[in-house]
């Protein structure tokens, strides 16, 4: 494996998370969180201005992570709960709010699942008190929690088939696998792979057609692959110091795109001139799965209270 790693674009992110494919449109979304952007990148196409520099839209609250949706449409994790955004207006309609149980708290990494059901979790802000959640956001709009005791949640993924659940808190430093349920149950809970050794707790992941578990190091500045029994297979070094999110993407789903950091608003500050870059890895031998959007539509509000 002798990949190859560039930085496509010029632009930079504060806090870049939550990169998504969408094969519809041959277009990369991600999120800048403390920038409070959605952005779209599209690669290549007719369209040279589009490849030639993202699309962004403004979030009414910093975004910790997004979905596809219907055409047109991304589903959001926003600070406070749950929205979907009309990409065509730049509007967003909610779909359930959440009320953290005490202040500077937001949602942070999601992902559907193999059903279309999007599971988020949430996080603390400048502490590290367990007192986040992991959420199931529902097709009919309805929330259930599914885990707690959580100081950042991150690595949220799926394995090929659906039935394995990856998700780990950062600051424990330990990817944990659950057996997951059609109806998105959990049981089963295993510890699948820690990353301490490595240099860094885990930070965003993305399955590979092979199933195994692609993981940003964020404070290693490098990416590891563990197979889908949770050996260690590979490390990537990327061009930035802090990488925070991996997915795949391009016609053919062979591109691993990472988002990065520069400033986190907490700890993690670089003026490196990469830090914040999208990096776009190539040559790594391996594919990924394409994208479930979320199998909902917005419904009237409602309000998940953390307990």
């Amino acid at each position: 494996m002798n990949p190859d790693c560039r930085l496509p674009l010029d632009s930079r992110d504060l806090l870049g998370e939550s990169p998504v494919w969408d094969a519809r449109e041959q277009a990369l979304y991600w999120v800048d969180t403390r920038g409070r952007r959605i952005r779209r990148w599209l690669p290549s196409g007719a369209d040279a201005a589009a490849a030639a520099a993202p699309r962004s839209w403004p979030t009414p609250e910093d975004v910790g992570a997004i979905a596809l949706a219907r055409p047109g449409r991304i589903l959001v994790a926003l600070a406070g709960g749950f929205a979907e955004l009309d990409l065509a207006s730049g509007d967003f309609t909610t779909i359930a709010s959440v009320r953290h149980p005490r202040p500077e708290m937001r949602l942070n990494d999601g992902r559907t699942d193999r059903e279309g059901r999007f599971v988020c979790g949430s996080m603390v802000l400048h502490r590290r008190d367990p007192e986040g959640l992991l959420y199931r956001l529902d097709g009919d709009g309805r929330v259930e929690t599914l885990l707690s005791g959580i100081a950042v949640a991150n690595s949220t993924a799926f394995s090929p088939d659906g039935r394995t659940m990856y998700f780990a808190d950062s600051l424990a430093g330990v990817i944990r696998a659950w057996d997951y349920g059609r109806d998105g149950s959990l049981s089963g809970e295993r510890v699948f792979a820690d990353t301490r050794p490595e240099g860094s707790g885990p930070d965003g992941a993305a399955v590979d057609a092979a199933g195994c578990l692609w993981v940003a190091l964020v404070l290693a500045g490098r990416l590891a692959c563990y197979s889908p029994e949770g050996r260690l297979l590979h490390q990537v070094s990327v061009p930035v110091p802090f990488p925070s999110c991996p997915c795949f993407g391009g016609p053919d789903l062979s591109t691993l795109y990472v988002t990065s950091i520069r400033d986190s608003g907490n700890v993690l500050r670089s003026d490196d001139p990469g830090a914040g870059a999208l990096v776009a890895v190539h040559g790594l031998g391996v594919r990924g799965l394409p994208e479930v959007a979320y199998a909902g539509a917005p419904a009237p509000t409602a309000v998940v209270t953390q307990r």
